[in-house]
């Protein structure tokens, strides 16, 4: 079965030229060229990945992004920004997109990068289908993490993570009790050059901050090391 992309982008060229390559590389492309239908394909047609960029009529792509979460649409979600701008790149990242590129770009780039994207929801699925029993999972205080079916409970109930959220949480987990430094976390999380915008793990340390601690300014699950990065410790009389 083919992987169903959506593109949301209002510029018809782009649209063409993106449906044209992903259709070429086997998937099957469904289209909008505004936020509002944007958002209701990705409701109705369970698309596997959306391709959304930032400035749509009616309604932007931030608030594309940020609609879907809220309803609980986990898709991974690549976003398109014009503006080779930092603000831009972060509050993406923090509404919830999976990643983001900058226009121009390469098509062959952005069939590249949802590859890797799908390649990780794949993984996923499959592991789920062939393994029911609770091998691999991690107890961390009231945090229990479900590698092989990529999920995440804090006291007995689901986090709503990104991919890149849930990512992170577990590598942190794995990790537990050792300093991880943000280039560190940058290399094994975030498969490919971000050129040392290390600014991205502290808005997605901040988001998983805000689903598992009680006191995001008093954290007992992940403790920022000054001048080093982050540690995941077992959190003591929770």
């Amino acid at each position: 079965m083919k992987n169903k992309v959506l593109v949301v982008d209002d510029e018809q060229s782009i649209v063409t030229l993106l449906q044209y390559n992903f259709e070429q590389a086997g998937y099957e492309v469904i289209t909008a060229m505004d936020g509002q239908t944007g958002k209701k394909l990705a409701e109705t047609e369970s698309p596997d990945m959306i391709v959304l960029d930032l400035m749509l009529p009616n309604l932007d792509g931030m608030e594309v992004c940020k609609q879907l979460r809220q309803k609980g649409i986990m898709t991974p979600i690549l976003m398109l920004t014009a503006k080779d701008d930092e603000f831009d790149k972060i509050l993406g990242l923090e509404l919830g997109a999976d990643d983001y590129m900058v226009k121009p770009f390469s098509p062959r780039e952005v069939i590249a990068r949802v590859k890797a994207i799908l390649r990780r929801t794949q993984v996923q699925t499959e592991a789920v289908e062939e393994n029911d029993n609770n091998e691999g999972n991690i107890e961390i205080g009231n945090l229990t993490i479900y590698p092989e079916k990529y999920e995440a409970y804090y006291k007995a109930e689901q986090l709503e993570l990104t991919l890149k959220e849930f990512e992170l949480l577990l590598y942190l987990a794995q990790n537990k009790g050792r300093v991880l430094t943000r280039d560190q976390l940058l290399s094994s999380v975030w498969n490919y050059d971000f050129a040392g915008d290390t600014r991205i793990v502290d808005v997605h340390i901040s988001h998983l901050r805000e689903k598992i601690e009680v006191d995001t300014k008093k954290p007992v699950y992940i403790k920022t090391m000054r001048g080093l990065g982050y540690k995941m410790e077992e959190p003591k009389g929770e």
